[in-house]
């Protein structure tokens, strides 16, 4: 019981340092959960991708990844130019005359909420370093039976952060019912999403 228990505090405490520094996915789920879209069905995903992530990982899939140099280049190329293009867009919204407020109607469908969840999740090369080739070596390094309670503590790790990020967001209602405080979060969300960007590039030029 003591090492099931052990196993599990390393899932939960590997997958929550590493899920917690400010990326693209998080961003998202904070702003949707600021406008209180679709925060069930994005909290969710997240975990479930992950969760998918991590097993994958301790199976074995970070290691074929790492011998794969053109596949991470090609989800570098792409995640770099989707963060690219969404930095673009949060700037747009930035500088649009009418600014969004926390009781506006939804936005965007499920669908494209999903997608673009998606999109952060699967097209970002860093969520593969993370939940793959981190996660992965060090749920390899428990003993086999115990491979999936490591899976599961790491799960559980990232469904309580999403759901905290989504849900906790309508803490900050008073705040975001100034048009200034949305101008703000998309400016950073654009700086975010750029720097990302670049840094991505980064990697493949020489």
């Amino acid at each position: 019981m003591h090492s099931i228990l052990a196993t599990f505090l390393t899932g939960f405490a590997i997958s929550a340092a590493l899920i917690m520094a400010i990326g693209a996915q998080n961003l998202f789920v904070l702003r949707q959960g600021l406008k209180r879209e679709h925060v069930g069905p994005i909290v969710l995903f997240c975990g479930c991708a992950d969760a998918l992530l991590i097993a994958a990982g301790v199976g074995g899939v970070g290691a074929l990844l790492g011998a794969v140099p053109k596949l991470t280049m090609a989800l570098t190329i792409g995640g770099a130019a989707f963060l690219a293009c969404y930095g673009i867009k949060a700037f747009q919204r930035m500088m649009a005359p009418e600014a969004l407020s926390v009781t506006a109607p939804v936005r965007i469908t499920l669908g494209s909420a999903l997608g673009a969840t998606a999109a952060f999740t699967f097209l970002n090369p860093h969520v593969y370093l993370d939940t793959v080739l981190l996660m992965g070596a060090a749920g390899s390094a428990q003993q086999p039976e115990l491979r999936p309670v490591f899976v599961v503590g790491g799960a559980t790790a990232s469904i309580s952060w999403f759901a905290a990020l989504g849900y906790g967001a309508r803490i900050l209602t008073p705040i975001f019912s100034r048009p200034l405080a949305w101008k703000v979060l998309d400016a950073i969300v654009g700086v975010v999403m750029l720097v990302l960007a670049a840094s991505l590039v980064g990697r493949i030029v020489p």
